[in-house]
């Protein structure tokens, strides 16, 4: 998991990483962003644009947050790895423990 995004993402999604990312790895769920593990370069360019500090490299995740490693990963359980998040647009689902 090279790049995170955790809760201060959730219910603001500002988008301006999505706007930032080069392989458009950044899929929007209902109510935050989610970066994609396999498509995800590490280029790092979402990481200083994020107005919410929402977006940490895997490493540098911190301990109130790191169990958003675990909900970022499995997001994308059903998914997959579309290869591209322009493809398939607004999920309209969550994590469940995002969602609830």
């Amino acid at each position: 998991m090279p790049y995170v995004i955790t809760s201060s993402c959730v219910d603001v999604m500002d988008k301006s990483c999505v706007e930032e990312c080069p392989v458009d790895c950044i899929y929007e769920g209902d109510r935050m962003m989610y970066i994609q593990p396999d498509e995800c370069v590490e280029c790092g360019r979402c990481e200083p644009v994020c107005p919410e500090v929402s977006i940490f490299h895997h490493e540098d995740l911190p301990d109130g947050v790191r169990q958003f490693e675990r909900i970022n990963s499995e997001f994308f359980a059903g998914l997959g790895s579309p290869g591209g998040a322009r493809k398939i647009g607004r999920t309209g689902a969550d994590h469940p423990d995002v969602d609830s």
